[in-house]
């Protein structure tokens, strides 16, 4: 059974072009991996299906009376907001039939006989799906799923602002099973998740009995729960059945015919050109000549795809810094309240350690009291000598509403038109990316262009805030590499053992010294 059509899509911003002719079918009871390079369109494509976008040109059609559910990298929680509101927000179709049933009353204190029983049938009707779908215990829901997702311990009544990244991230995936939807719909859910709900949503999907799409970068959790690829590259989309590793194999197979199959065309046009420019002109060979060349006019020429600019991360060193690069002596970290037991840590000249734990538990906040940008509870940070510290926060802070051209200026204003194009081409950005403004790029150009910003900086401490989100395959591998290269310090928190194993020297829990739960 088909749920959704798509077809002859195509669509484009300004004059850069995403999708051309794309056509793509979702049976039910598929799990499908979205996959292509940063910027291919991934996140634009579900917009699309979602009615958040319209297309240039094409036909989306949903079956009927099918629901979805969209959890999106970009999903912005308002202020004032409580987690539970949001998980509520999941019922509000209900909600919205019980504020009409209660107009019903109103109207039926005031009607006339003969409106009387229309009314009642209507009230009835409202009434058998409110208790159908457990209106009356939506409460209990809520707080059966707030406790799978570790949400209780941060509390219902709490306001979402003041939450990590990664409690957002569950929130929405809360949202997302109370509203138990036809069809999920999942762009990159693994960013800002800890290893332990990494694992929970490895086995609800791996469970899930209806469809799904899913968008992620993080290739064991893809390949451990999705059957079915689409490929987005060079404005198509293809199928490939099997998992991401199947579909590498496959791919390589297909470019190296295609190749192969370009390489004997050559071959073969440069002959017939050559045999054309000398016998055209001879009255004994000219009929052969033009054979040759009607020949040439009628041949489908094959077109190799460009290859896409490939990043290039090398990090510039400042001078050496003082043995130790920073040293705490009873720190607390925390907002208002404790976050962290007293904390006496400290951190030598060379060293690259890796920040792990749960969601929630003061990661972010010991980088940010490290550097100063919020001041500990108690105790104290003495930071070294000669500190050339690089930064990369987990969000994008500000507007953005400047292009990738103008950000890196602003950081480095004697920088020629020409070394700015240069700068963001190594971090593997195209021409038509540059030009753009930064808030219409994907999260993984977003976050290279925020990494260009710290490879041309001279440093010789790099504090990284969960780098690789968002980041493509490619990407990814090439900070890896980067980052094994350089000479000088690094404390980065990150999720992802595949990154960082081989990588770091120390491993620090931050369980072991938080005060949450």
């Amino acid at each position: 059974m088909s749920l959704l059509n798509v077809e002859h899509l195509t669509h484009g911003f300004g004059d850069r072009a995403i999708f051309k002719d794309v056509s793509f079918r979702l049976l039910k009871g598929e799990h499908i991996g979205l996959v292509g390079a940063n910027g291919e369109g991934k996140s634009t494509f579900l917009n699309i299906i979602t009615g958040k976008l319209a297309p240039d040109e094409g036909k989306i059609e949903w079956a009927r009376k099918v629901r979805t559910g969209y959890l999106d990298q970009h999903t912005i929680l308002e202020r004032g907001m409580t987690v539970g509101d949001v998980l509520r927000s999941a019922f509000s179709w209900l909600f919205e039939q019980e504020e009409q049933m209660n107009q019903l009353c109103g109207a039926m204190a005031e009607a006339e006989a003969e409106e009387m029983d229309e009314l009642m049938e209507e009230f009835s009707v409202i009434q058998e799906l409110l208790t159908m779908h457990d209106f009356y215990a939506i409460d209990v829901k809520v707080e059966e799923v707030a406790r799978a997702l570790g949400l209780l311990e941060l509390g219902l009544d709490r306001d979402v602002e003041e939450l990590s990244g990664g409690q957002r991230t569950r929130i929405l995936l809360g949202k997302l099973l109370l509203e138990k939807p036809d069809i999920l719909l999942l762009d990159e859910p693994t960013n800002y998740l800890d290893a332990v709900h990494i694992e929970w949503l490895r086995r609800y999907l791996q469970e899930y009995e209806n469809a799904f799409i899913l968008i992620s970068h993080d290739i064991p959790f893809l390949n451990s729960v999705i059957n079915l690829i689409y490929h987005m590259d060079q404005q198509t989309l293809t199928r490939y059945v099997g998992d991401y590793d199947h579909f590498q194999e496959v791919y390589a197979v297909k470019k190296a015919q295609l190749e192969a199959a370009y390489n004997r065309q050559q071959q073969e046009i440069s002959e017939l050109k050559d045999f054309v420019a000398r016998n055209k002109a001879r009255v004994a060979t000219r009929n052969m000549a033009m054979s040759r060349q009607k020949k040439l006019d009628k041949m489908d020429v094959i077109e190799l795809a460009k290859e896409k600019p490939k990043p290039e991360f090398r990090f510039r060193m400042a001078r050496t810094p003082g043995r130790y690069i920073f040293q705490t002596k009873d720190l607390v970290i925390g907002y208002g309240e404790p976050l962290s037991k007293p904390l006496c840590l400290s951190m030598e000249r060379g060293e690259k350690i890796v920040l792990t734990g749960a969601n929630g538990i003061g990661k972010t906040t010991l980088l940010k009291s490290i550097l100063g940008l919020i001041p500990p509870l108690s105790g104290q940070v003495e930071l070294g000598d000669y500190l050339e510290i690089g930064y990369f926060e987990q969000e994008l802070t500000g507007d953005a509403d400047t292009t990738c051209i103008e950000e890196i200026w602003k950081e480095f204003p004697s920088f020629s038109q020409y070394e700015v194009r240069a700068a963001l081409a190594k971090c593997g950005l195209t021409t038509k990316h540059i030009e753009s403004l930064v808030r219409v790029l994907s999260g993984g150009e977003q976050a290279k262009v925020r990494l260009c910003k710290l490879i041309n900086r001279e440093t010789n401490v790099l504090l990284l805030d969960e780098p690789t989100n968002h980041l493509d395959v490619d990407a990814k591998a090439e900070l890896g590499r980067a980052l094994a290269e350089y000479k000088g310090s690094v404390l980065m928190v990150c999720h992802e053992p595949e990154f960082y194993e081989g990588l770091a020297g120390q491993v620090w829990d931050c369980s072991q010294w938080t005060t949450r739960r």
